[in-house]
């Protein structure tokens, strides 16, 4: 096969999205093998039967807008699309602290060091925080509870990857009406709309409001000939002949087409998960990449996340399902508290997304926890506005990031191997213990009643929106599986570029980081 591309980049997150653009911006050949589907507004899930759950075991039978894997103690959740995470993630786009790249990085990146990329990624994602004028009323309760015990130095708004525009406000009249979003044309020749507060940034802005990869670095990428294929899976990469070969499925009419394409360079960029898993295959099942470092897999972490509930009484107003998902930031990522690094954010949760979970527990799980879930689950739905007392507190922080992902031979399948992950809460107890202690002061602050979630309640098992690591940055094969320029030690011209090469958690959102280390990635590669 002729070679047709100078580089196959595998996803189109914030890595992925952002090595084909500036690959492509320096004349090459630039292939996109994307997962998920290309979605539109009106293709968004929005009840039950649409296109929820993508099944990594059944993609051509399920390739929908959410991933979900559960694992021992860890549950993941993540998107499938063209945009990759920034279509799910609550927008929020935060520096790292610096402390973060003073134990576990390579000498060579710093926080100084990314700070002009973190400035590009800012620039091009055209961040923002709500007006003044827009306040959700999370957010108040947030404010005044960080006020009312003494953090208010520690509270702000978190920046945003959203457009806002200063005349909408809640006093409209039918303020939610798309009439009120007003409609322009983006830096990038993109149309968009301004925010009007669906609370759906999860799930798909209807108005496109959120500044999302696929109004940005995606069509900067294809405006310079870049390629973008919705619906590839990819499934192995060899070395041949000083080239790449990409083996793909291709999702067609419920079937799965193989396909091969070469390139000079690689670039992997599915996710934590999804890259790691690749390269995995790739060195012990299909061996076409032998040489892959032996730390492949570790130094995993759910960035310490922990989400707690906050009930509240009818009069107080929650609003919990309207607003930017979240738009408040408690930052504590210097450790002031218990020596604990972390930060905790108001998180918003669209009833829509309780169609998801359900839709998920009803066709997949048969324990007698998962059927305790549902019951749980179905007892909200009962109501029309299921979690208009309810806040959600977000916790992100330091954990040790000790987690591995191996491949695992099925139980009732021994031929075939599936992605594990070995994980325990150990050593990251003292970070959730103090996360959960401070949503706990704030729901008490503010006048509601902590409760948890039953995953934590019942299992004493996470969920994480933040996965990082398994193909950890390191100053050789023997600390890491790629170099401080994301290419994988022992192959020339192969790169990792996502959340799997952060060696350490990030403590706040990860997603700018990510980004930032794109660009700084891009800017090297010839």
């Amino acid at each position: 096969m002729a070679d047709a591309f100078d580089a196959i980049v595998i996803g189109s997150g914030f890595g992925g999205a952002i090595m084909a653009r500036r690959l492509a911006e320096q004349g090459m050949r630039v292939l996109v093998l994307e997962r998920g589907r290309r979605w539109e507004p009106a293709d968004y899930p929005r009840k039950p039967g649409d296109a929820w759950i993508f099944s990594d075991s059944r993609p051509a039978r399920h390739h929908g807008w959410l991933d979900m894997r559960f694992f021992r103690g860890m549950t993941v959740a993540q998107a499938a699309g063209v945009g990759g995470g920034s279509l799910c993630y609550s927008s929020v786009a935060v520096e790292a602290h610096p402390d973060v790249f003073q134990r576990g990085w390579p000498s060579e990146i710093t926080h100084s060091e990314l700070k002009p990329y973190y400035d590009t990624v800012a620039r091009e994602m055209d961040l923002q925080v709500v007006p003044d004028g827009q306040l959700t009323r999370r957010f108040e309760i947030a404010r005044d509870a960080a006020r009312n015990l003494g953090h208010a130095d520690r509270f702000s708004k978190a920046p945003l990857a959203v457009s806002f525009s200063p005349d909408w406000s809640y006093d409209l009249e039918d303020p939610f009406d798309h009439k009120h979003s007003r409609p322009f044309v983006n830096a990038h020749g993109q149309r968009q709309g301004t925010c009007i507060h669906l609370g759906n940034c999860d799930l798909g802005c209807d108005v496109r409001a959120k500044n999302g990869l696929d109004v940005n670095y995606i069509p900067r990428a294809e405006q310079r000939g870049a390629v973008v294929r919705p619906l590839h899976v990819a499934r192995s990469i060899e070395p041949v002949g000083g080239e790449y070969r990409v083996v793909f499925d291709r999702i067609e009419d419920g079937r799965l087409v193989p396909g091969v394409e070469r390139a000079t360079r690689v670039v992997v960029a599915a996710g934590s998960l999804g890259s790691t898993e690749l390269l995995l295959r790739c060195r012990d099942q299909y061996r076409t990449l032998p040489r892959l470092s032996r730390t492949l897999g570790s130094r995993w972490s759910a960035n310490a996340n922990f989400i707690s509930m906050a009930v509240y009484s009818r009069e107080t107003e929650v609003r919990q399902s309207t607003g930017p998902t979240i738009s408040a930031m408690l930052d504590f990522a210097d450790g002031a508290i218990r020596n604990q690094r972390f930060v905790v954010e108001d998180d918003g949760f669209p009833n829509l997304l309780l169609n998801a979970v359900k839709e998920y527990l009803d066709g997949h799980v048969r324990t007698p926890v998962g059927r305790h879930l549902l019951t749980e689950l179905e007892e909200y739905l009962r109501d029309d506005t299921p979690l208009r007392d309810l806040l959600l507190w977000l916790g992100a922080g330091q954990d040790a990031g000790d987690g591995r992902l191996v491949l695992k031979r099925r139980l009732l399948r021994p031929w075939t191997r599936t992605l594990g992950l070995d994980w325990t809460l150990d050593r990251s107890a003292a970070v959730i213990e103090a996360i959960e202690a401070m949503q706990q002061q704030l729901t008490e602050a503010s006048g509601g009643r902590s409760r948890a979630l039953p995953t934590w309640r019942l299992l004493k098992s996470l969920i994480t929106l933040h996965p990082l690591g398994g193909c950890p940055i390191g100053t050789s094969a023997d600390d890491g599986v790629v170099d401080h320029l994301g290419q994988v030690f022992g192959y020339p011209n192969l790169f990792v570029a996502d959340g799997a090469i952060l060696p350490t958690p990030t403590v706040r959102n990860p997603s700018h980081t990510i980004a930032a280390l794109a660009e700084r990635m891009a800017a090297h590669v010839r």
